[in-house]
């Protein structure tokens, strides 16, 4: 074998393995974390087990605050959940027309669209709280779900994929059988986005799962809150020391927790999720 191939085919090899290890390591970091108590996270190793307090601090994570912990866990389930499915059904409609269907103005609103994608979530926060406060929607669940609905990148993603993978052929021999628009998107669109669906379904619940600052802004009750911003709660009173015990271990393993439902989503929908991405790349 020709030694420079053998070099050109290493270096891909190297660049990967590294940053495998570069993306690995935090949750390595987490993993080994959470089987710490609090004064292990300071005074051992940080990448490497000392003593095991994992069964303690899950306990620990539960049952703190009443129990507080898996009232986060379902409201992120919940924002998770149903902003995922309403964005996914409002990008299929939006990405199915821009596909398939002509309307005046279609080049210019997609082309809006596509400008919407390079505007940070973040900017429209403060713009969102001032159209929920005037609807009466700040601080309840509404406040989180209904802005998470609308997903440009999923309209995106959806029309280009319809665009290339659903021929109007298909469409056409539906409609001369008397199928109405309704009827042929349910029934002859839906079926071929599947794949599609499904990657962005997947993209929208890991946004909203991890989503921080709108809950933030939008929530005072901490009933409500999610995840991200309860476990922030608890960081806050960690540092700030507010006469108590600063558990920081029980933050650690409560974030531990918190990223066992994305990584069994990913498990679950990855053959979906990876033929939703190549589909239409081979034709």
């Amino acid at each position: 074998m020709n030694p420079r191939s053998e070099r050109a085919g290493f270096v891909p090899h190297l660049v990967m393995g590294l940053m495998a290890v570069y993306f690995l390591l935090p949750f390595w970091w987490l993993l080994v974390a959470a089987t710490k108590d609090n004064d292990g996270l300071f005074l051992s190793a940080p990448l490497w087990f000392s003593e095991f307090h994992l069964v303690g601090n899950l306990k620990t994570v539960f049952s703190q605050e009443n129990g507080i912990y898996l009232v986060w866990l379902r409201n992120s389930a919940l924002y998770a959940l149903v902003s995922g499915a309403g964005a996914t059904a409002v990008s299929a409609l939006a990405g199915y027309a821009f596909a398939k269907l002509r309307f005046p103005g279609r080049t210019k609103l997609f082309a809006l669209l596509l400008g919407l994608i390079m505007v940070p979530a973040t900017a429209l926060v403060l713009p969102t709280y001032l159209l929920m406060s005037q609807a009466g929607l700040v601080d309840s669940i509404w406040a989180v779900i209904l802005p998470s609905l609308l997903n440009p990148f999923g309209v995106y993603l959806l029309r280009v994929y319809t665009h290339e993978s659903l021929p109007d052929e298909m469409l056409e021999a539906a409609r001369i059988d008397g199928a109405g628009e309704l009827r042929v998107f349910t029934s002859v669109a839906l079926p071929a986005m599947r794949p599609a669906l499904v990657t962005v379904l997947l993209f929208s619940m890991v946004a909203s799962w991890n989503n921080f600052f709108l809950p933030l802004v939008m929530l005072s009750d901490d009933h409500l809150f999610p995840l991200t911003v309860g476990l922030r709660t608890w960081y806050m009173s960690a540092t700030l020391g507010n006469g108590g015990e600063a558990l920081f271990n029980v933050i650690v393993t409560g974030a531990l927790v918190a990223i066992v439902p994305l990584i069994a989503a990913f498990l679950l929908l990855q053959r979906y999720w990876r033929g939703g991405l190549t589909i239409g790349a081979v034709k």
